[in-house]
């Protein structure tokens, strides 16, 4: 009966060692300022507004619908993404190691990638707000799809493609060093 219990007992503390790493990554909701620290995932809440200074994001960052997020100098081992947005802004010697994703920004909203290096893609999709990407190195594709607030594309150095289609006005811009510069942004 005692060896039985022992048993049960060692196999349950056993299964709690092996769970423990698959716990989800926490998530750290934003509203207002968070500095020089390391976090898991950040959320910026609808409507929030967050500023991040040289924090460091061990998984991803989401901008939820009209919220705002101003990142200087970040490192973000994941992507950052937004599907409605009101402004977001990467700026600074930001680093992001996956791929940037903003879409459906809101009219009169601004997103600006600028002095930032995205190692996978960075792309602009049905944005009614102004989209810019700026003296930023691209390690994937630029890619500027339906946006009807204005897209400026100026310095930038893209490993792979710079991709414009059917945005309305077209993209404006220049200097731009890519692979191959497609459809909208052949001249830029």
């Amino acid at each position: 009966m005692l060896r039985r219990f022992l048993a049960m007992a060692l196999a349950s503390v056993l299964a709690l060692a092996i769970a423990a790493p698959a716990a989800l990554a926490e998530e750290r909701v934003c509203r207002g300022t968070i500095g020089a620290v390391t976090v898991d995932n950040v959320r910026v809440s609808s409507g929030a507004a967050c500023t991040l200074n040289g924090t460091r994001v061990e998984g991803t960052i989401k901008v939820e619908n009209g919220a705002t997020l101003v990142a200087n100098g970040v490192r973000v081992k994941g992507n950052v993404q937004s599907e409605g947005f009101q402004g977001v802004r990467l700026a600074n010697g930001s680093v992001v190691v996956g791929s940037v994703q903003l879409k459906n920004g809101l009219s009169g909203g601004l997103a600006s990638v600028s002095s930032t290096r995205i190692n996978g893609d960075l792309q602009f999709e049905a944005n009614r707000a102004r989209v810019e990407a700026s003296n930023s190195t691209i390690l994937a594709n630029l890619q500027a799809v339906q946006n009807t607030g204005g897209v400026v594309l100026t310095n930038n150095t893209i490993s792979q493609n710079l991709q414009c289609k059917e945005n309305n006005p077209p993209p404006t811009g220049g200097g731009n060093v890519a692979g191959d510069k497609e459809d909208q942004c052949a001249a830029l």
